[in-house]
């Protein structure tokens, strides 16, 4: 019967296996994401994703489950990249002003990920509804917005109601600009800003002049 190995050395294969398991799955979902963008969601399928990755059907089943499983995962991968992209904005003494440069940074994480932004709010894979599982967390993805209104509240810069209130009118209010945006209607970001900027500011205790 063989020494066992060392904890330290089983630790190190553990996280050497984990990061070979989250390598492949980031591979895959690029693979799947840029597909989606360039060739359409008719070119994701699990046999054409497997070839473009390198690996076998298998691994994607395995790891997946199914082409929905898939086409999950994306989704969530896309509300995640945002999270990213706003976490990563730094942080200002005054939370109006944390709030004001998080409408850019949503903005420029739509345009920069087209492919995960269609399957996340434009539908983009047919017949793909994400489970209410996907969709608590892919809101809870975006719970900095929360965060940073509270905190306005807190410092009498909005008025006094549930956070979530009027993080979805700014949000209803981005989504609205970016979606005549990425069709062609509006040359620039100009709108955009307008729309967020007068949904903060209908909720400002003391609207400016």
């Amino acid at each position: 019967m063989g020494t066992p190995a060392p904890l330290g050395l089983q630790g190190a294969y553990a996280r050497g296996h984990r990061s070979n398991y989250d390598e492949l799955r980031t591979r895959l979902l690029d693979v799947a994401n840029d597909l989606l963008t360039k060739a359409g969601p008719e070119s994701l399928t699990v046999r054409r994703i497997a070839a473009e990755a390198g690996c076998s059907t298998q691994v994607i089943y395995t790891m997946f489950g199914s082409k929905e499983g898939l086409a999950e995962a994306l989704y969530l991968e896309g509300f995640e990249r945002f999270r990213r992209r706003l976490e990563a904005v730094p942080h200002r003494s005054d939370p109006l002003e944390h709030l004001s440069l998080l409408g850019p940074a949503y903005r420029e994480a739509a345009l920069a990920e087209p492919g995960y932004y269609s399957l996340m709010f434009e539908r983009a894979i047919p017949g793909f509804v994400p489970s209410e599982r996907a969709r608590t967390l892919a809101r809870a993805a975006l719970n900095i917005v929360d965060r940073v209104i509270a905190d306005c509240i807190s410092a009498g810069h909005l008025v006094p109601t549930q956070p979530r209130k009027i993080a979805d009118a700014l949000w209803a209010a981005a989504q609205g600009a970016l979606s005549l945006e990425r069709a062609g209607h509006l040359p620039d970001g100009k709108t955009y800003e307008i729309v967020t900027e007068a949904a903060i500011r209908a909720f400002r205790t003391h609207p400016p002049a």
